[in-house]
């Protein structure tokens, strides 16, 4: 691939407005975003989504991204056109190519300021390395979950997410867009800096490694039976531990945190609004520490060298 930019998508998903709308300030006053000397490529990922005010038309844009949905007869839903669209413009061989994706998204859930990484491609865990060095986020790692697959960025060769909560569906919020453009803006120092050949990695890299998720418990019929319980709302990143108060019912009952091995672990996406229609109460991580490894650095240095100059 010859020269290339660096994709921001914001909008994936149509009622997460925070990025979106700072990505029209961006466009209209370029220089309202330091974009540490990089080319950059600001797109709305769901157009349609976002003018309706609802997270996707016909499915999930950001599980759209599966060779079977791509590369399947007709023009499938309209997300899957957009996947489509997207890539012809700014896929690696694209019309307008971009070497790597930063996908901004918020949530519902208390995330705070922190970083998506799916699986372990060097150049993500280099990028995020980069990032959590600066700005100390922390970092949820997403793998070996096939219920959850066709991830917008993974379809570049190399790309994270940026995500920012607690935030309503729907609505702007100041402290959310400030933490998103500083996280942004941090990842961009990072490529920058791999692409002049300077980054220095972290001796380090702190993880929350994906286990799996748990739904909340159901009726027969699919309707929830219970809550979560007060002490685990809000508590995204901290440790639950077996016998731990989970979920709640409406009369009052307590449900504890009965896992299969008595092993503490902590909770990500707690209560996610949008994630209720994919079973997702919660997701479980191990909490973990890495080494980084000196070929990270290399492959987001290789990839950051495909980077044209930005326009002057």
């Amino acid at each position: 691939m010859g020269a290339a930019e660096v994709l921001v998508v914001a909008g994936t998903h149509g009622n997460e407005r925070n990025a979106p709308w700072l990505l029209e300030h961006w466009l209209a006053h370029p220089e309202a975003l330091d974009a540490a000397g990089l080319p950059l490529r600001l797109v709305i990922g769901n157009p349609g989504a976002l003018a309706a005010g609802r997270r996707y038309l016909d499915r999930d844009l950001n599980r759209s991204f599966t060779s079977v949905l791509l590369e399947g007869p007709g023009q499938g839903d309209r997300e899957v056109q957009r996947a489509r669209e997207l890539l012809a413009l700014h896929g690696p061989v694209g019309l307008q190519p971009c070497a790597l994706v930063l996908d901004l998204h918020s949530t519902t859930a208390a995330m705070g300021n922190s970083l998506v990484v799916y699986g372990r491609r060097p150049a993500d865990l280099a990028l995020a390395a980069g990032i959590q060095a600066l700005l100390g986020l922390p970092i949820y790692l997403h793998e070996a979950d096939n219920s959850q697959q066709g991830f917008l960025l993974e379809r570049w060769p190399c790309g994270l997410v940026i995500e920012v909560g607690p935030v309503p569906q729907g609505v702007v919020n100041a402290t959310i867009c400030h933490q998103t453009q500083r996280a942004l803006e941090a990842a961009l120092a990072v490529l920058a800096s791999a692409r002049r050949g300077d980054l220095v990695l972290p001796q380090g890299l702190s993880v929350h490694r994906h286990q799996g998720s748990l739904d909340l418990p159901r009726h027969a019929d699919g309707r929830p039976a219970a809550c979560l319980h007060p002490h685990c709302q809000h508590r995204d990143w901290q440790v639950l531990r077996p016998g731990d108060p989970l979920f709640l019912t409406a009369g009052g009952e307590t449900l504890c945190y009965e896992p299969s091995y008595p092993e503490p672990l902590w909770p990500v996406f707690i209560n996610e609004a949008a994630y209720g229609e994919k079973g997702i109460a919660l997701s479980l991580t191990r909490r973990e520490r890495w080494a980084c490894e000196p070929s990270w650095a290399r492959e987001l240095k290789q990839l950051a060298h495909q980077l044209s100059p930005a326009p002057g």
